[in-house]
């Protein structure tokens, strides 16, 4: 069995609880339909954020609205601050032990985040 990555991004309309916690939602549960993965063989999620959404922790919001993650160790961090980068965007990374192969992962990235990783479509 290996730990995999899988990496996914959504930008968010406003910087609100409400806007924030349905972005989180709608890319986690993308991840996982496409993925189809155990709750249990998540190793740990990392979430950032860009500097300009600042109303909720990511991870509160999986706890709050998927009950079964419950016990997936989470953190949460600010994303660097680079010129011209994509603005109000949280990103994810969730590890994961499987038997797939590193090309079989599929990255989701949502919204106007989808050109950080054009070579992914």
């Amino acid at each position: 069995m290996f730990q995999r990555g899988i990496r996914g991004a959504i930008t968010i309309d406003e910087n609100t609880e409400e806007a924030s916690i349905k972005a989180v939602i709608e890319l986690i549960s993308k991840i996982r339909q496409v993925n189809n993965f155990k709750i249990e063989d998540i190793s740990h999620v990392i979430f950032t954020y860009t500097e300009d959404i600042d109303c909720i922790y990511p991870a509160k919001a999986v706890r709050d609205n998927f009950p079964d993650w419950k016990y997936v160790p989470m953190m949460c961090f600010n994303e660097m601050k680079i010129k011209n980068s994509l603005k109000k965007c949280l990103r994810i990374l969730i590890v994961i032990n499987t038997e797939l192969g590193q090309k079989e992962i599929k990255h989701v990235y949502l919204k106007n985040a989808e050109k950080l990783r054009e070579d992914l479509k």
